[in-house]
Order: C-alpha cells, then sequence, then structure tokens
C-alpha cells in the first residue's frame, strides 16, 4: 500500500469515501446534508495536511493531519480517518494511522489528540487502544447517534 499527499484530482476518488460516512452520521460530527464542495473544503482545507492510502493505484482511504489547537496547543495534532466502505477490514485503517504517527513525529509534534471518538465506533477505538492511545476522558451523551441514540464520544490521546 503507498500511502501519499492528496493532489486535487484525487477530489472525485475522496468524495466516494467521505460521502457515504458522512450522510451515514455515525462517526464524525458533520452535517450528514453538506455538500460536496462542503466536505472537500473540510477535508483538504488549508488548515490540514491530507494523503491517501493507494492499492493497485486504487484510492481505498484518506486522512489529514492538522495541528489540534492554535498558540500554546499547536505542539499537538489532531487526524480525521476513513476508509472505502469495500475495503474496510484488510488494515487499511492502521497503515495509515501508522503512517499519521510517524508523520506527526517527523513535523515536531509532541502529541496526538482525537478530540471526539464516538464511543459506538469500536472498531477505532479498539485501532486506537491497540496502537497505544489512552482514553483520557469521556463526554456523557455527546454524540447524537442515528441509530442507537444519544451515545458518549472519547476523548483519546498518545503523546509522541
Amino acid at each position: 500500500m503507498l500511502i501519499r499527499s492528496a493532489r486535487p484530482d484525487d477530489a472525485p476518488a475522496l468524495w466516494s469515501i467521505l460521502e457515504p460516512v458522512i450522510r451515514a452520521g455515525e462517526t464524525y460530527t458533520l452535517d450528514p446534508d453538506m455538500t460536496e464542495a462542503q466536505a472537500l473544503s473540510y477535508w483538504t482545507g488549508p488548515d490540514k495536511e491530507t494523503f491517501v492510502a493507494e492499492e493497485s493505484g486504487e484510492i481505498v482511504g484518506t486522512y489529514y493531519l492538522r495541528p489540534n489547537q492554535a498558540g500554546g496547543g499547536r505542539h499537538v495534532c489532531n487526524c480525521g480517518y476513513m476508509t472505502r466502505a469495500g475495503a474496510t477490514g484488510r488494515g487499511i485503517a492502521r497503515r495509515m494511522a501508522e503512517h499519521s504517527l510517524d508523520h506527526a513525529r517527523s513535523r515536531g509534534y509532541r502529541g496526538m489528540q482525537f478530540n471526539f471518538v464516538v464511543s459506538t465506533n469500536e472498531r477505532a477505538v479498539r485501532l486506537w487502544h491497540s496502537l497505544g492511545f489512552a482514553t483520557v476522558g469521556r463526554l456523557p451523551l455527546a454524540f447524537r447517534h442515528p441509530v442507537h441514540g444519544d451515545v458518549d464520544a472519547l476523548v483519546m490521546f498518545q503523546a509522541l
């Protein structure tokens, strides 16, 4: 698998990954009705470094990395990850996560923080824990899940 920086011509492939996740409304606090332009602007905005994961020339996943906060919090980064629906369970998210940790270290970040991991996203929670992230906070009933109702969100952190 190749992980590389996203390019403008990746937009259609990115949208094909972003749209089903955003529309489902189960893992991100994004408006499920956002447009393609809004989603791409969010995912590839100037405050982010955006990457894609390719297998056999096909984009199967994407992630972004950005400072979690400004000023005194800028040394801790934040990421978002999405995998193509038909490509889940093949280690793509793990490979992107490992790449993001290495890339964050190379950029001088001292920690990585996930501000809002939906507790029902059990695959993600297991992955982050297996990679050394600790759950450092729980936001009770902070996410309105379309199937499970109000569920907790987790704050997860790893020192780099």
